[in-house]
């Protein structure tokens, strides 16, 4: 019957015991240093764990290997979806459409107004689209320079809710490409290219889209008011006979 001991990895090894038995015993000098100790070496944390965009632009690691990035939510309505869905959100949803088609100055200042939350928000984006609007018309007779000015807005509202960019989706529907979105520079260039290209081909819809998803997820920085609390004195109470 064979010894289990002997396989224990655990234990020391038996055959070498015989011969250190053998070898003559030599003093060992209490003055000689003993040698030190290798010390791992400490793998920094981007090394092991893979980068991709998150919520904010802030790179973060995501979990499953073999994945592209980390599971991005959807946008709450397509980019031809102009009335937007059936839901408490309709009557906004038509006030978009109208705003993108009458007005994409203004719903351009609340989309940024909504994304941005500082005061003069919407002046700081609604007046220079207003002049490159009257740019282009005046000299190519459409509106083709101001989506140059708001294509980055698109990019900001895609990386703050860590939403699908166009060539995700691309390769989600078909399953080619992943080896390029894998890489992050490249998707990122790829994504950026696609928001110009979506704000210079189909503008008042990409406005329309980002004002129904900015309405859906962030309530308008003027009703984020506190609560006044108001003192009302008690009634004049007279003595009863």
């Amino acid at each position: 019957m064979a010894n289990t001991d002997e396989s224990n990895p655990l234990l020391p090894n038996q055959q070498s015991e015989v011969k250190d038995e053998k070898k003559p015993n030599k003093p060992i000098s209490s003055t000689t240093p003993a040698p030190p100790f290798p010390a791992d070496p400490v793998k920094p944390l981007s090394a092991a764990v893979p980068m991709g965009w998150t919520a904010e632009g802030v790179p973060l690691g995501h979990g499953v290997v073999g994945d592209p990035i980390m599971n991005r939510a959807q946008w709450d309505s397509g980019l031809c979806a102009c009335f937007g869905r059936t839901d408490e959100f309709c009557s906004s949803d038509i006030e978009v459409c109208l705003l993108g088609s009458i007005a994409p100055c203004v719903l351009y200042g609340s989309n940024a107004e909504r994304l941005g939350s500082a005061p003069g928000t919407f002046a700081n984006h609604c007046l220079p689209y207003t002049g490159l609007y009257l740019i282009g018309q005046s000299f190519f007779g459409s509106n083709c320079v101001a989506p140059c000015f708001t294509y980055p807005s698109r990019t900001a509202i895609r990386r703050k809710f860590n939403l699908e960019g166009s060539c995700e989706a691309f390769n989600r529907s078909s399953g080619c490409c992943r080896s390029f979105v894998e890489d992050e520079v490249q998707r990122e260039q790829c994504e950026s290219i696609c928001d110009f290209s979506t704000h210079f081909f189909c503008h008042p819809c990409a406005l329309c889209q980002e004002g129904r998803e900015l309405r859906r997820r962030l309530p308008h920085p003027g009703f984020n008011a506190q609560q006044v609390l108001v003192m009302i004195p008690p009634n004049k109470q007279t003595m009863g006979r």
